[in-house]
């Protein structure tokens, strides 16, 4: 941790990243089909109370995608990098794209969950690789 950051947990985002880390991510899905990330206690879509928790799948696919070459100072070693929009069955995640070089990112391409650590924070952050 760098000066001026606590130790607490970030509202269950930080096990939901541990688990992910683990191979064992997962969504929350309601009766109609939508899904969201935890932590949730009402669906986004439709406001039912009713989740449950539901693997997400292995891979997904890139909806849309940027590269960004003047970043903000939390990924300025990170720079140049690919963030990404992807589907992972009813669930969408937004990430870095990682192990590819930026003039091969495309919209389509199968990408898998990774969790990494920024070159510039030492935090975790949600990384995606291509399969």
């Amino acid at each position: 941790m760098t000066d001026g950051e606590s130790d607490v947990a970030d509202a269950g985002f930080d096990e939901w990243l541990a688990a992910a880390a683990d191979g064992d991510a997962t969504y929350l899905e309601c009766a109609n089909g939508h899904g969201s990330l935890p932590p949730r206690r009402v669906c986004p879509d439709c406001g039912s109370t009713d989740l449950a928790e539901a693997d997400l799948p292995d891979t997904g696919d890139v909806r849309t995608f940027t590269v960004t070459h003047v970043p903000t100072p939390a990924f300025a070693e990170d720079a140049p990098y690919a963030t990404a929009v992807v589907d992972f069955g009813p669930v969408s995640l937004t990430g870095q794209l990682v192990g590819i070089d930026l003039e091969d990112v495309e919209t389509g391409l199968t990408v898998e969950l990774e969790i990494t650590v920024s070159e510039t924070t030492g935090e975790r952050v949600l990384s995606l690789r291509p399969v």
